[in-house]
């Protein structure tokens, strides 16, 4: 089992019982941090001391305060943290179920596990534990797994998502391409921007724009 791990997550009770269910599973060293810079920083002092962590586990919503930091969510952190040491493994454990954040997480982030909280995330924690100690292989709560095999969300890049964007600011699909073309975006003429979300119904399978909008909140897209 892993020996040494740093946890990132501010809230003192989530901390404790990761801290158990960690303990329990064998690991032998776990820090706890409330900020993603001190995890950050840890980390940086864990690599120049020549003892690396294994595994970072995180949250990524941090409540700010009083205190002023840089590093002030869970994805900065683990980008950060991944330039530092890209064979860290990390692991997510976020209320968040969005799919796109968590397609985007493994696809470009390169995280190992994700796991949704709820009634059975202390298990889940256990099982991914496990699977990242002894394979190479990703977790993803059962719940959600079936998003590492649609390709409907990864090929979403990023100019679909500004269309989406600008749909959701209340924006006229008629207009698009004028602010496009204020925003420098190509391509930036009406027919392109016709192709383009008529595209993306065909991807999330909605009949009209309007749906098209619900579906992409369903997704976490906009």
């Amino acid at each position: 089992m892993f020996t040494k791990v740093v946890v990132a997550e501010d809230i003192d009770s989530i901390n404790l019982t990761l801290g158990l269910v960690l303990k329990n599973a064998g690991v032998t060293e776990v820090q706890h941090c409330k900020y993603c810079e001190e995890a950050l920083n840890k980390i940086r002092r864990g690599l120049a001391d020549k003892a690396p962590y294994e595994l970072l586990v995180t949250d990524l919503s941090f409540k700010a305060d009083f205190k002023d930091t840089a590093v002030t969510s869970g994805e900065y952190l683990i980008r950060e943290a991944k330039k530092l040491q890209p064979e860290l493994k990390v692991l997510v454990y976020s209320i968040d179920g969005k799919a796109y954040t968590i397609t985007r997480l493994f696809e470009e982030d390169g995280i190992d596990a994700y796991i949704v909280k709820g009634r059975n995330s202390l298990s889940e924690l256990q099982k991914a534990l496990d699977m990242l100690y002894h394979s190479e292989e990703r977790y993803l709560s059962p719940d959600y797994a079936h998003l590492l095999q649609d390709r409907t969300i990864n090929e979403i890049d990023g100019y679909d998502l500004e269309l989406l964007r600008l749909l959701a600011l209340g924006v006229r699909q008629e207009e698009l391409s004028e602010r496009l073309q204020s925003l420098g975006i190509k391509p930036n003429s009406k027919s392109a921007v016709e192709k383009r979300i008529k595209l993306l119904r065909e991807y999330l399978k909605a009949d009209t724009t309007v749906q098209l909008m619900a579906i992409a909140k369903d997704l976490g897209l906009v």
